[in-house]
Formats: structure tokens, C-alpha cells, sequence
């Protein structure tokens, strides 16, 4: 009996321990996924995610309501399977796919039956970390390189069904990393793993990088971002070329004012 009491008094002192650690990081927006993943209270600054999370801090405003309706075309589409690997992309740098992306990832996780793990596969310009103030010590290229498995770069965050994957620290050869076996495997894995999980990765400029076009090739659909005034038409009409047509599965045009001048006064009466 000595044997079991001191097991039972072990347990019950680090299940309290457990909980009022639990309970300190409440606040905090990324906690820990699951038991076996390493802790990511190292990896939080403070409490700084981007005011550009608009799914999450403002889910009743227009934009919010816009990356709803991207959900439900992307899962509910009569004519394909919903697609369970989605890569966010543009032409070039400054179209907002990072916005797009994270948005889409928070609009997903807020869903009733999606889980979502939101990659950030741009190692050459990472950005998920600012939208989502978290330390960008290490990620998807740690793993890509053989440091890392991928249970100790999964950070999950306060919003109950999204897991983040970082890029972690650039590389001198992301191309190669990005083109190679193991992200082909990585990919297929993490998207066969859970039938309830969807994959976006929030990937490189594709008339930058040549590893994009890579990308494309392991996932199920392409969603190309194009920025209102600033993409020229020849650039679209190339990405779209490079990927493939049948990958893209929309295109989001980021930037418009016009919508918003059009139907705010309707939707400001709707909500209230």
C-alpha cells in the first residue's frame, strides 16, 4: 500500500501543479497542443497577434463575414471533394496572402467540424509569427532539416481547433528543402493523418521562388491572392500558367474598397 499511496500523492501533486500552470497561461493566445508536444511558453513573446486577424477579433465585420463565405465555396462545392491541403500563394510580395491565409485558417478552426493546421511554408520571408506574436525560433525547416520532429514545432493556439507550424530560422537552400522527398512526405502525412484536419500553407511568391511550384504539385488546390491596383495582368495570367489551372480553386481579390462602400450601410442594419 506504501507503493500505491505515494503514486496516488505523486499524481495528485503535479495534477494540481498541472492546473495552476494551466490556469496562468490562460491568457496567453498559444498554449502547448497536447501531451508529448514540447511546451511553447518559451516561444511567447507577450500577447501581440496582428490586428489584422480579423476573423478572430472582429467576427461579425464585413471581411470576417467574406473569409466565411470563401469556407463554405472551398468545402461545400457540388462539383469536387473538398480539398484537405490548400496553399495560399500570389504573385508577388505585398498581396496579402499571409492575411488571407491566417484569416481563412481562423474562419476554418471557428467552423463546427474543422480542425486546422496553418503552415507557414515561406522560408524566405516568413510571416505567420508576426500575425500571430509568436518568436520565430523554430518550425518547418528545423523538421525539413532533421532537427526537429514535427510533434515539437505543432503550437497550438487559444483558438480551440487551429495548430500553428512556424517556418523557423532561414535557410541558405530553401528551395531545395521546400523541393525535397521529405516535404512531399510531410505534406502527404500531415493531410491523411485526421479526416477532420484541413492543411494551409501559407506559401512563397510564385514569380519569386521556384520552390512554389513545387508546392503546388503535393496539394489539393491553389488559392492565388491578387492585390486591388498592383498585380499586373501578365503576372496573374503567368502564376496561373505555373501552377495550373485546374489546382486553383479561387481567387481572392484583396485590397477593394468598393465592396465595402456598397454594402456597408446594409450590413451595418443587418447585425443590428
Amino acid at each position: 500500500m506504501g507503493k500505491i499511496s505515494d503514486a496516488l500523492d505523486k499524481y495528485m501533486s503535479e495534477k494540481v501543479d498541472y492546473g495552476a500552470r494551466q490556469d496562468e497561461s490562460e491568457d496567453n493566445l498559444i498554449k502547448s497542443e497536447e501531451r508529448g508536444i514540447v511546451s511553447s511558453e518559451e516561444l511567447i513573446r507577450e500577447h501581440r497577434s496582428s490586428d489584422k486577424l480579423l476573423s478572430l477579433l472582429a467576427p461579425h465585420s464585413i471581411t470576417a463575414e467574406a473569409f466565411k463565405i470563401i469556407r463554405g465555396t472551398i468545402l461545400y462545392d457540388k462539383n469536387r471533394t473538398a480539398p484537405k491541403a490548400i496553399m495560399v500563394t500570389s504573385a508577388f510580395p505585398g498581396e496579402g496572402k499571409t492575411f488571407v491565409s491566417s484569416n481563412l485558417a481562423i474562419s476554418f478552426a471557428m467552423g463546427l467540424n474543422e480542425n486546422v493546421l496553418l503552415i507557414d511554408s515561406d522560408l524566405r520571408r516568413p510571416s505567420i509569427h508576426e500575425m500571430f506574436g509568436i518568436d520565430n525560433s523554430y518550425g518547418l525547416c528545423e523538421h525539413l532539416q532533421g532537427e526537429k520532429e514535427v510533434p515539437e514545432i505543432l503550437i497550438k493556439t487559444n483558438i480551440k481547433k487551429l495548430t500553428l507550424m512556424l517556418a523557423g530560422k532561414q535557410p541558405s537552400n530553401p528551395v531545395e528543402l521546400l523541393s525535397s522527398k521529405k516535404m512531399e512526405l510531410f505534406i502527404k502525412e500531415a493531410k491523411n493523418r485526421y479526416q477532420d484536419r484541413f492543411i494551409i500553407l501559407d506559401a512563397p511568391p510564385s514569380q519569386l521562388t521556384a520552390e512554389t511550384n513545387t508546392i503546388a504539385n503535393h496539394v489539393d488546390g491553389v488559392i492565388l491572392v491578387i492585390k486591388n491596383g498592383k498585380t499586373p495582368q501578365a503576372a496573374i495570367l503567368q502564376t496561373v500558367e505555373n501552377i495550373g489551372r485546374k489546382k486553383i480553386i479561387g481567387i481572392v481579390f484583396n485590397g477593394s474598397s468598393l465592396s465595402y462602400k456598397a454594402y456597408n450601410r446594409y450590413y451595418s442594419r443587418y447585425y443590428k
